[in-house]
């Protein structure tokens, strides 16, 4: 394609795409009315408010409450923005918020704001924000008919289940989506220990500015030279550095992320997952299987609901889905891989259009199962009544010579191992993508071909024979290592990966050129920070040459590899720059030095009792 048809191309997709956009917008503004409100909190901060009402009176409508701290722009009573497509067809009471302290709202925002359980009458949370909002709205705005939902996506959707806390009693459905739950362990921020790096930096570079006022637009990102992000991250050296170049101290919250390496209170504080007890609205969490983000605020914000408050509606649905595609996209594919139908469709007329309009409109609870999930691999829905499901079996399948892997424990023998060299200067991409280092990371990566990783020497890469039947992996996995290095502290990256036939047909039409035949399909990986190994409050430094035991837990899967694919396993010491580089030294790595960056040679083990494995699920039929 010249580049001239390309930049063609892309202007049509941005105009069409602007053109959906007014089209929806116009869709409200010739059904709804739009108007703005500054809602006065208990503390006394007002907070920022549209409302969309529907011009038709004849019936009263529930309130559907979006809190966002990404602006309920476009701002002005003239001004209309495109809400939920499909729910604004059907008419509510729409309410977009910001949140305390962002954009049009006034008070000091805080990132993740702690839950304050035993709080004074004035003292605000967002639990008390969202109630507040709640009474203000059932008092002041007409025609509405007494009951609440509330949804959101990410950062909304922690808003979403921070409402299900000490809950309003109007507030009747509650849908967090990719909900962040715990920004050290899996979420955005950290996953074990790990910083997610060029995620956060192109984040809060802009998200985390402290406003000198009440503003309607986004802040001005810095300026600098911006190659490919792996060129771009590797060149900016220690993370310190980009503070001394680039930041200047401009991000507080960026600073305390600095100061904050181990998982302490200023990490523990935000943890949603505590506070759900005699949660009274009906909870439908939502998650994307690929999601790179909160696929771990999804799967453990409804372990938490479910634990604490048996017999309340709380169902989990999850798709084969990036972070937010359910909304975003039509699901019917991620990046290479076609899902065989358009999921995105398929939940939002079976679930979420149904979840808020039996609960909020027919005063009935839906008849949903309990869990609701896509089966990767056969790509087929599955529902169960638990998760994982009940009839899944504990497996584990075993590093074995030759790079191979078994489903049958080594013998016990010499101990033996296979090594490589782990250079910080030439760590291994996560992915094989080249973007510039201001874009968001290419959310294809969940399910992107490994084939540019297996041909690296600093990648151990272990498969299985050819299968002769069908084997699902469901539930969780984890990865137990026993491991060595020369240094004092290492990353280990774990990747399960499923390697299609060689035969496997392309894809009709290819205009890429894509080669199917051998792809090697991403299906889950984790990273973890071996000084953690022991405790995320209390780091430890590996002793050099010593075997150690690494316990990797990884997010939950639902994966058929088919007869005739291969299950493989890789495992690697950095996944860059997704993830922050491991000196290989045991130190605070938020102020190490250029110095401190050191080569070390990494031993997994695989004989006798140190026998590296995975352990999983397996769905019997």
């Amino acid at each position: 394609m010249s580049k001239s048809f390309r930049l063609i191309f892309v202007f049509l997709a941005v105009v069409s795409c602007a053109k959906s956009q007014d089209k929806d917008a116009n869709f409200v503004k010739n059904n709804y009315l739009k108007q703005e409100f500054r809602i006065p909190m208990r503390d006394g901060a007002t907070l920022f408010t549209a409302v969309y009402s529907p011009l038709d009176t004849s019936v009263s409508y529930p309130f559907m409450i979006w809190r966002t701290p990404y602006s309920s722009a476009p701002y002005g009573n003239q001004n209309y923005r495109e809400l939920h497509n499909k729910l604004a067809l059907e008419k509510y009471i729409f309410v977009v918020q910001d949140v305390r302290g962002k954009f049009m709202s006034e008070g000091e925002f805080v990132n993740m704001r702690p839950y304050i359980k035993d709080k004074s009458p004035d003292e605000p949370d967002e639990t008390t924000d969202t109630f507040d909002t709640i009474e203000w709205l059932l008092v002041n705005i007409p025609n509405n008919n007494g009951k609440v939902g509330i949804w959101g996506i990410s950062y909304p959707g922690f808003y979403a289940a921070q409402s299900l806390i000490d809950s309003h009693p109007a507030l009747k459905a509650v849908s967090p989506q990719a909900p962040i739950a715990d920004w050290f362990i899996g979420d955005d921020m950290h996953h074990h220990g790990a910083l997610s790096l060029v995620l956060n930096f192109n984040f809060f570079q802009g998200f985390g500015r402290i406003r000198d006022s009440l503003h309607i637009g986004w802040p001005e990102k810095f300026e600098y030279a911006s190659p490919d992000a792996y060129t771009f991250f590797l060149n900016m050296g220690p993370l310190k550095n980009f503070n001394e170049k680039i930041l200047k101290n401009r991000i507080p919250f960026w600073n305390e992320t600095m100061t904050n390496g181990v998982y302490n209170s200023f990490w523990k504080s935000r943890i949603t997952l505590p506070h759900f007890n005699d949660i009274k609205p009906a909870s439908m969490i939502v998650g994307g299987l690929f999601d790179s983000e909160n696929l771990y605020g999804a799967l453990n914000t409804y372990r938490s609901i479910e634990e604490k408050n048996p017999g309340g509606f709380n169902v989990l649905v999850l798709g084969p889905w990036s972070h937010g595609a359910w909304y975003r996209s039509d699901g019917n594919k991620l990046g290479d891989i076609d899902f065989g139908e358009k999921t995105s469709e398929y939940y939002l007329n079976n679930y979420e259009s149904p979840f808020f309009n039996s609960i909020l409109k027919e005063n009935k609870l839906p008849e949903f199962p309990e869990i609701t999930i896509f089966e990767t691999g056969s790509n087929f829905w599955k529902h169960y009544n638990s998760w994982p499901p009940p009839n899944v079996q504990d497996e584990e399948i075993f590093l074995d010579e030759n790079f191979t892997l078994s489903f049958n424990a080594p013998s016990v023998e010499a101990d033996s191992f296979d090594s490589y060299i782990s250079n910080p200067a030439k760590p291994v991409p996560y992915t094989n993508i080249l973007r510039d280092s201001r874009a968001f990371y290419p959310k294809e990566y969940m399910t992107e071909d490994q084939r540019f990783a297996y041909v690296r020497t600093d990648v151990l890469s272990y498969s299985i024979v050819v299968l002769e039947e069908d084997i699902t992996f469901s539930g969780p996995l984890t990865a137990k290592l026993f491991v060595s290095t020369t240094g004092t502290c290492s990353d280990w990256v774990v990747k399960l990966i499923d390697v299609f036939p060689f035969d496997e047909p392309n894809p009709v039409p290819n205009p890429d050129g894509l080669e199917m035949g051998g792809y090697q399909m991403l299906v889950r990986g984790e990273i973890f920070r071996s000084k953690f190994r022991k405790s995320y409050e209390f780091p430890e430094a590996m002793t050099p040459g010593e075997v150690t035991e690494i316990n990797i837990p990884m997010m939950d899967v639902n994966h058929t590899f088919k007869k005739d694919h291969r299950i493989m396993l890789q495992i690697q010491s950095s996944w860059f720059p997704y993830f922050d580089r491991n000196p290989q030294k045991f130190l605070d790595i938020y102020s190490a030095g250029e110095t401190d960056f050191n080569s070390a040679v990494q031993k997994v083990y695989r004989k006798g009792f140190f026998s590296s494995r995975l352990l999983f699920g397996r769905l019997k039929s």
